[in-house]
């Protein structure tokens, strides 16, 4: 069983070491699928994870996700069945032994097109689970994955029709696996998780405006103490926790692309007062609006 492991972990490691000379996300023939690379432990990285399944083969990575702290490396994979605002983190990489991951993106739909062809045993849908988690990749996990990446140069023709099969598979056997439930809630109608997915993508949508709690408990058919729970179990964070860390990180994009003054810029993402943004900014990423961009600025130099 470990020997299949590895024989796995060493194929993928080699192609994606391959098609990755350059440290970053590189987009791959086959839509949805990335390969990362990365040679030097990096910064922490803050951004909106989609629905995606990501699997280390080589180095150690954190996500912190509200105050969880998810730690993976070789052999283990992370879901996040909703979008979600993390900081993403490479701990172990180096230019001998690069950080090397694959990550694959899917939809709602093609979650409930495999649950449609498959008969799980029923699970309750009214246990609310984290919309994120860490599990260990079984062999015929990562046979599927390894079978996945072959097309990118064994057989290119083939993409089309085996890509979206083999991707199935592994949606399949995460469905399968222990936290399954969580992939699976996030797709069915009427769960409370797929009613907190609403809230999300209105917030998501709304980021920049203020809203009521009691709309939000309206958007997803639940009181508001019920809201408040359910949306922190998904998410590790309430929903005015959730807009704060989309404002401030929509305020460091536009900091970074513009010469844009931070006041402008708290004004922009919603913010009423500077004052609030700069402390709030300052507590996220260590550092004022002006430090952190001109740090910023300087690492890529």
């Amino acid at each position: 069983m470990s020997d299949r492991l590895h024989e796995h972990q060493d194929e993928l490691a080699k192609r994606i070491d391959r098609y990755s000379n350059t440290n970053g996300v590189h987009q791959t023939a086959i839509p949805s699928l990335f390969l990362i690379r990365e040679s030097v432990v990096t910064e922490p990285i803050f951004r909106v994870s989609e629905p995606s399944f990501c699997i280390i083969v080589q180095g150690e990575k954190q996500v912190l996700l509200g105050q969880d702290r998810f730690r993976y490396g070789p052999g283990s994979y992370i879901v996040a069945t909703v979008d979600l605002p993390v900081s993403g983190q490479v701990i172990q990489a180096s230019s001998e032994a690069p950080y090397l991951a694959l990550k694959l993106e899917f939809t709602s739909s093609e979650i409930l097109e495999v649950l449609n062809h498959s008969h799980f045993p029923a699970r309750p849908q009214k246990t609310t689970k984290r919309a994120m988690f860490v599990s260990q990749a079984e062999p015929s996990l990562l046979d599927a994955v390894v079978r996945l990446i072959r097309l990118l140069e064994d057989h290119s023709e083939d993409i089309p029709l085996l890509a979206p099969l083999f991707k199935k598979e592994i949606l399949y056997k995460v469905l399968k696996g222990p936290h399954g439930m969580a992939l699976e809630q996030a797709t069915i109608a009427g769960s409370h998780t797929y009613r907190i997915r609403d809230v999300i993508e209105y917030i998501m949508n709304h980021s920049e405006q203020n809203f009521r709690v009691e709309d939000l408990a309206d958007l997803a058919n639940m009181s508001t103490a019920s809201l408040h729970r359910h949306f922190k179990e998904v998410t590790a964070m309430s929903p005015i926790q959730f807009q704060k860390q989309l404002r401030l990180q929509e305020a460091r994009r536009l900091l970074l692309s513009k010469s844009t003054d931070a006041a402008d810029v708290a004004f922009q993402v919603g913010y009423e007062s500077p004052s609030q943004f700069s402390r709030e900014y300052s507590r996220m990423f260590g550092l004022p609006p002006r430090e952190d961009i001109k740090r910023l600025r300087g690492m890529d130099h």
